[in-house]
């Protein structure tokens, strides 16, 4: 029982020295989804409660992973062309935001879910992808769009915190230009940060669900180097992120609040005052989507994020180490966060809906029209 169980483990890394790289093993074990059924469901007391957790997560994947995938690729083409129509009650600056959020959202699912996921998932099908050579330029495209993906969602936080919090900042800083300017600068930033990866990871894949799917350099693979670097990158993403959402987030309420209640007194010394404030409902309305939007992004995010940063903690010496199954999860719901923001407009965003509907109605429009004509 004692070998079953360790084929379940990640493999362990061998070192080739006359190639000079890091050669990950690829399992041999069955993964397919009845192997995972019946480790989630076999009644042997023996197997962890860990791996009957993998087993089920693993099993929960092979019909997620292609719905989202499936459901992720339109629903964010539908909602950059909705939102590039321009005719959603929003400015051009959070439409310049929430369409580049849309974006990277895209990319996301196209580099991580479609072409890393699924063949590692799926891998029976995609051992052809192991004679690719492009496995680097892969780990720095995917890396770039997701820090791209959050870091979007920063500067949204901070464009918002600048319009309700900084009245005279926000004449000068959010302004269409803007915002072209800051998501240009984070685009630009975010792939010079992940060049590095092109040079630590090999051009190879592996088909292994870790966060690193490529081979790796041996030579930079010195244990303090590498998990310094690794370390370091799941500082500047998500952790940076989750602390400015929520500093920023923290600020503006505090702001609203106290705003309020000073209009309210004012109000209440005015005769004849209508109850209904337009202001403050306009200001309601704005904030709904700010805080909707940071919420999902740290609630998805967060298990990844716990997961990243306490096992780089491990490598340190602490010895408590997470369960695998919490990696998965982690995957899982981060992934899905590149899906929700759609559903977050469509239920805060009045015209959006209206817009949506538009779009969505346009191709059976246009064919009755010409049965009709």
């Amino acid at each position: 029982m004692d070998q079953d169980l360790g084929t379940m483990t990640q493999s362990i890394p061998t070192i080739d020295q006359n190639l000079g790289t890091m050669d990950w093993k690829l399992p041999v074990m069955d993964k397919s989804l009845s192997h995972w059924i019946s480790m989630f469901t076999s009644d042997d007391w023996r197997i962890p409660l860990a791996y009957r957790i993998e087993g089920l997560l693993k099993a929960i994947q092979y019909v997620y992973y292609p719905i989202l995938a499936i459901v992720g690729v339109p629903v964010n083409i539908i909602t950059i062309v909705t939102l590039a129509s321009r005719n959603c009650g929003l400015s051009k600056c959070v439409t310049r935001y929430l369409v580049a959020m849309s974006v990277g959202d895209l990319l996301v699912i196209i580099l991580d879910l479609i072409l890393r996921h699924i063949p590692i998932l799926y891998q029976e099908n995609f051992y052809f992808v192991l004679s690719l050579p492009v496995c680097n330029i892969h780990a720095v495209l995917l890396y770039a769009a997701t820090d791209c993906s959050v870091w979007f969602t920063v500067t949204f936080t901070f464009d918002r915190f600048v319009a309700i919090c900084c009245p005279k900042l926000k004449s000068k800083y959010c302004t269409e230009r803007s915002a072209a300017v800051v998501l240009g600068t984070v685009t630009v930033l975010s792939c010079l940060k992940n060049i590095i990866w092109h040079f630590m990871l090999l051009n190879e894949y592996w088909l292994g669900n870790v966060p690193w799917f490529c081979l790796a350099v041996y030579d930079v693979l010195e244990p303090l180097v590498w998990t310094a670097i690794e370390f370091l990158h799941y500082i500047l993403t998500p952790c940076v992120p989750f602390v400015l959402i929520l500093l920023l987030n923290a600020l503006t309420v505090r702001h609203i609040l106290v705003s309020s209640r000073a209009r309210r007194r004012l109000r209440a010394h005015r005769s004849g005052e209508n109850p209904r404030d337009p202001e403050l409902e306009s200001r309601r309305k704005s904030i709904i989507v700010l805080f909707v939007i940071s919420a999902n992004f740290i609630i998805l995010w967060s298990i990844f994020m716990a997961y990243s940063v306490w096992n780089r903690m491990y490598d340190l010496g602490y010895q408590l180490r997470l369960d695998f199954y919490v990696m998965e999860l982690g995957f899982m719901l981060q992934l899905t966060s590149c899906c929700t923001n759609t559903a977050i407009y469509a239920v805060t965003q009045t015209q959006f809906r209206q817009q949506l509907k538009n779009l969505l109605n346009y191709p059976l429009t246009a064919i009755f029209q010409l049965n009709t004509a």
